[in-house]
């Protein structure tokens, strides 16, 4: 099975917004939603790395 990341992420982004209190345990929350948005993004896009492909050198010239 496979996370959908775009799916948390607009979660997380939603329960920021019913968040919008002044206190301090809003203010606590949403910054401890930031870090996990944060983390949701970054294993969104998170690439395999790559093949490198060499490419044959060319002789230099004298």
């Amino acid at each position: 099975m496979t996370s959908d990341f775009a799916a948390a992420h607009l979660h997380l982004e939603r329960a920021c917004h019913y968040l919008r209190g002044d206190d301090e345990t809003s203010s606590m929350a949403r910054a401890a939603l930031d870090i996990l948005i944060d983390a949701i993004v970054a294993a969104q896009y998170k690439r395999p790395p790559a093949d490198v492909v060499e490419f044959p050198r060319t002789a230099t010239r004298r």
